[in-house]
């Protein structure tokens, strides 16, 4: 089994027990983080659903912090006596891949649904200011003034 995660705005193909190294992340070496799945392949079976893929989780514990290689970059112009020297290192975070496992949400099912059907009941009803503007331009109409 293996998930397509994101992570830093990168996807990573991450299976258990793999040490993966991702942009820097708060947290100190041990804690425990989510990521969000993309796609998940059990067996012959892909998940690429998001509906579905919502429900899969997987957790990581920080191993630790890495640097990434120095990057030298020079900026030269002839005959001026212009010369800069700049260096970056990237910051990242080795994470382990703990887990890969559904997770049941027979709670939050049905608080959607709940939420689903709010909205229509607005949409069915117009407020008062609707009400009052569709008047005003009916009165409008039948009594020949235009704005």
């Amino acid at each position: 089994m293996y998930a397509i995660v994101r992570c830093g705005g990168r996807q990573e193909k991450v299976a258990l027990d793999d040490v993966v190294t991702v942009d820097k992340l708060p947290g100190a070496a041990g804690d425990s983080i989510t990521l969000t799945a993309l796609l998940v392949v059990d067996g012959d079976r892909v998940i690429s659903d998001p509906a579905e893929v919502g429900r899969y989780q997987v957790t990581a514990d920080i191993v630790g912090d890495a640097a990434g290689p120095k990057i030298n970059m020079i900026h030269y112009r002839n005959k001026t006596g212009y010369r800069r020297r700049l260096g970056h290192r990237q910051q990242y975070t080795q994470v382990r891949i703990t887990g890969i496992d559904a997770e049941s949400k027979t709670q939050s099912k049905p608080q959607s649904k709940q939420s689903a059907k709010a909205p229509s009941k607005a949409k069915a009803q117009p407020t008062a200011k609707a009400q009052s503007t569709a008047k005003a331009q009916s009165t409008a109409k039948t009594t020949g003034e235009e704005d």
